[in-house]
């Protein structure tokens, strides 16, 4: 079955119970047992499951090609889940450049916990294969492209290098989408979604999901964790991204198009230093992106000449919105380190887009406006 097709179906077909095309929202936290204590419908209590989280995770595993899917509140909490579920003392490595948020997990949460982290620059499989061979690693957490710089991580190649020194693998592949990049078909165990972003698609839900190759034990241990800490996702955001799901196949491609015309259009103006965008043959990482994604995605980030320029030309802009987030039907501007706060280890001179679905002449002639002439 073709992907568009899977979104358009994803969950089922009509509801059993009413006939309705559009799913039910099952909004219960508590559920009725039979007089042998038997659940009458197979679900006890929210926190545990629920029949709208159900649905959501049978529609999202089969996009990224997994066995089985995890949905939880936020894409943050999905990540930090899968961690907590890993053995004391475990070592991770993480993207120098990765989600600020995760960085801070690294950084702050893991030693915690008793585990350690070790940042590395993923688009350097040497160095990744050097820090690999110093000691016994258990989890490599890639990212790409990467947020805020998109860098390209070669994920065939990283992935089987972790595999070789016995180290699991998650890729964050929020940017690209199951659309655009598919991680568990070039061997990656764990694929990691904020849904809050494309999936969802509408700025109006948050939250995230782990596909998983393999219904395996490590599925069980974040599953138990999401239990016990209570990282679920709630009955009407799981309808709300189960909705989203339906437009993805369509919406995907038309940001990634708009964004590749934007990206070419400010590339040349003499305000802007550098743009940050797989698409262009310029960035680093561009053939790499042409063979593991089937477009380049809807961000993009670039840097000025200075943190005051920089500043301006968010003030500026009058069509993009200032605002944090990501993949909705809106364009979104915003001074990334602003966004990030007092620990910001971003570039005080880069802004990050997120191109919606307005025409990209629009979005051209506002960035325009807003960059000026020098």
């Amino acid at each position: 079955m073709r992907f568009e097709t899977l979104t358009v179906h994803a969950g089922g077909g009509p509801d059993r119970a009413t006939g309705a095309v559009a799913p039910p929202i099952h909004l219960a936290t508590t559920f009725a047992r039979d007089e042998s204590g038997t659940p009458l419908g197979g679900h006890t209590y929210i926190r545990e499951s629920n029949p709208t989280q159900d649905l959501l995770e049978a529609a999202l595993a089969p996009l990224e090609g997994g066995e089985a899917s995890l949905v939880f509140g936020s894409g943050m909490s999905a990540g930090i889940s899968l961690l907590l579920a890993l053995a004391p003392g475990a070592r991770v490595i993480l993207p120098d450049d990765a989600y600020y948020g995760y960085g801070i997990a690294g950084r702050e949460f893991l030693p915690a916990w008793g585990g350690r982290a070790e940042f590395v620059p993923m688009e350097d499989l040497d160095a990744l294969a050097r820090a690999l061979a110093a000691e016994r690693t258990t989890l490599v957490w890639l990212e790409t492209p990467s947020n805020p710089l998109l860098k390209v991580t070669d994920l065939a190649r990283a992935i089987a290098i972790a595999k070789e020194a016995g180290a699991l693998t998650l890729v964050d592949s929020t940017f690209a989408t199951p659309v655009l990049q598919r991680p568990l078909a070039l061997g990656a165990d764990v694929v990691l979604h904020a849904t809050t972003k494309y999936i969802g698609g509408h700025s109006d839900v948050q939250g995230g999901v782990l596909v998983f190759a393999r219904r395996d034990g490590l599925f069980d241990k974040v599953a138990h964790v999401r239990h016990i800490a209570g990282t679920v996702a709630s009955p009407f955001n799981s309808w709300l991204v189960l909705r989203g799901i339906r437009t993805l196949a369509c919406r995907v491609p038309v940001h990634a198009a708009s964004a590749l015309a934007v990206a070419r259009a400010i590339e040349a103006h003499p305000a802007v230093r550098v743009v940050h965008y797989p698409g262009l043959p310029s960035h680093p990482g561009h053939e790499i992106a042409k063979r593991q994604m089937s477009a380049f995605g809807g961000m993009l980030s670039f840097q000025t000449n200075g943190e005051e320029k920089a500043l301006s030309v968010v003030a500026r802009a009058r069509l993009f919105v200032r605002a944090t987030s990501l993949g909705g039907v809106e364009s979104l501007i915003e001074h990334r380190a602003t966004s990030e706060g007092p620990g910001s280890r971003t570039a005080r001179d880069l802004i990050r887009l997120s191109i919606g679905l307005e025409h990209p002449d629009d979005l051209i002639a506002d960035l325009m406006q807003a960059l000026g002439s020098s």
